[in-house]
């Protein structure tokens, strides 16, 4: 069941303070380093109870008349279309998605920076659409043996090499679609450019994960080692801020490692740095708000069982490696769960050996868990989805939602006018004809009545799902994993 663990609102007059305080300390010009997801952090709402998915655009909001927004997406990731794993869609998609989102909330979208550039045609491509859409691009090249060669990032073949990003606000945040994109390169290179033209900017981190005052080893900590295991991210003890302060913190080694070249460019541009350690450069205070450390505690090993599955599937996919399954493996020996902590598994598992076909296993947030096997009408997601909503409606099992003459039509389309080979009804087909059965049944109406009150739902599959019935249940706020098996043994699982 769910459980608050994280006092929101404390969050963001702490974090609002904290962003304020750094913006004070540059009188020219900040970067500010936007990690993770702005508008719909699932996974800090996933691993901290209690916070907000869109805590991070509220913050931005009250800074917009002095703000602008730089987008940063790496060439490579354009390349393997990379996908961002909450919503289904590709990072270039995302782009063009956030785009349009920090515009609807008043937010002004300066540029569009692609980094780990080498001529790939997908990055010139991509670029060439959004110049079509009247979006500025600017390149940042790719550096041999960065972050390691100081004394060629800092000069006219590194960071010279990139394009010089025009900005017009004092306050530029910077942000991406997903990790290891290529954000703290871009603030650096511009720090670097503005230094050469005579501009006194600045630049501070805004990351949620680590946290830098939880322990090493905290589930919360290590989810992010979870979340981030095909970047090989390691969460490490910062030794500048144990040297500097005599205290233990937390960071991760991207930030360890490229401290040096942020302290050298400081050096250079103001004579000293301002900061003495990777930790100094951020301003997250998650830890502070955290009220119910058990609580969070228990999400966090929930999301490292989650993120070992969706690894899972997606090696089974042919998308990752095995050496990321390897990693989340030892993460859960880490934090001592196994699958069979995740209550949905075993229960999902015997269903499946109960009727023989897959089977799906729904635990709603009361706590109550209910299943959906796999028949000739549905698909064993579809029927788990319509049992979850007769529980909250009220409507005994026995009753049928939706009939086999509504049913029986859509099957024929599918089969004999669409293609398909499969006549079960997938979850947005059961959507659509229960929503149609809706006008002139009561119980359908009902059931329809409570897809709200699924949010927050953790469900698991025997067998990998289509993109279809993922994309689904991710928007109606269900929390799925698979097992890393496909329902058939055919070579291609395209259609639906």
């Amino acid at each position: 069941m769910f459980k608050v663990g994280f006092d929101n609102e404390k969050y963001l007059k702490l974090q609002s303070e904290s962003i304020r305080e750094r913006i004070s300390k540059f009188g020219g010009k900040l970067y500010l380093e936007y990690g993770g997801k702005l508008f719909d952090d699932h996974h800090a709402a996933r691993v901290l109870p209690g916070f907000e998915i869109d805590s991070k655009v509220k913050i931005l909001q009250e800074l917009k008349d002095e703000a602008e927004v730089i987008i940063v997406i790496s060439a490579d990731d354009i390349e393997r279309n990379k996908r961002r794993g909450d919503l289904g869609i590709t990072y270039d998609e995302d782009t063009l998605r956030l785009i349009d989102a920090f515009i609807s909330i008043g937010l002004f979208v300066g540029s569009v920076s692609i980094t780990h550039y080498r001529g790939q045609v997908t990055a010139n491509k991509f670029k060439q659409r959004l110049e079509q859409l009247n979006v500025k691009v600017y390149l940042q090249h790719w550096i041999p043996d960065y972050p390691e060669n100081l004394s060629l990032i800092v000069s006219e073949d590194g960071f010279g090499r990139n394009d010089y990003i025009e900005t017009s606000r004092s306050l530029v945040v910077v942000t991406a679609p997903g990790p290891g994109s290529g954000k703290m390169a871009t603030c650096l290179s511009q720090l670097y450019h503005e230094h050469k033209r005579g501009i006194i900017s600045g630049y501070a981190k805004f990351e949620t994960f680590p946290v830098w005052n939880l322990p090493l080893k905290h589930p919360v900590n290590l989810a992010y080692e979870a979340a981030t295991a095909d970047l090989d991210d390691v969460n490490m003890i910062d030794p500048f801020h144990l040297d500097a302060y005599g205290i233990t913190t937390v960071n991760y080694n991207r930030d360890v490692e490229i401290f040096p070249v942020l302290n050298t460019m400081f050096t250079r541009i103001y004579g000293s740095s301002p900061y003495k350690s990777p930790t100094d450069m951020g301003v997250n205070m998650a830890g502070f708000c955290i009220i119910d450390d058990a609580a969070c505690r228990r999400a966090a090993e929930q999301e490292i069982i989650r993120r070992y599955y969706s690894s899972a599937c997606s090696q089974r996919r042919g998308l990752s490696e095995m050496s990321e399954v390897y990693k989340l493996e030892l993460l859960m020996n880490q934090v001592g769960v196994t699958v069979s902590d995740r209550s949905v598994v075993p229960v999902a598992l015997l269903k499946a050996e109960q009727t023989g076909a897959p089977a799906v296993a729904m635990e709603l947030p009361n706590g109550k868990i209910v299943t959906g096997k796999t028949s000739s009408l549905l698909g064993a997601s579809s029927a788990c989805l319509l049992n979850a909503l007769k529980v909250f409606a009220g409507i005994p099992d026995e009753v049928m939602l939706i009939s086999p003459t509504i049913i029986e039509p859509l099957q024929h389309l599918k089969l004999n006018h669409m293609g398909n080979s499969n006549p079960r009804l997938h979850t947005d087909e059961v959507l659509i004809a229960l929503s149609v059965c809706a006008v002139t049944d009561a119980n359908a109406e009902r059931a329809m009545e409570q897809l709200g009150k699924l949010f927050g739902s953790e469900a698991h599959s025997t067998v990998m799902l289509s993109q279809v019935d993922e994309n689904v249940l991710g928007k109606l706020g269900i929390r799925l994993t698979c097992e890393a098996k496909y329902q058939s043994k055919k070579l291609y699982h395209g259609k639906k």
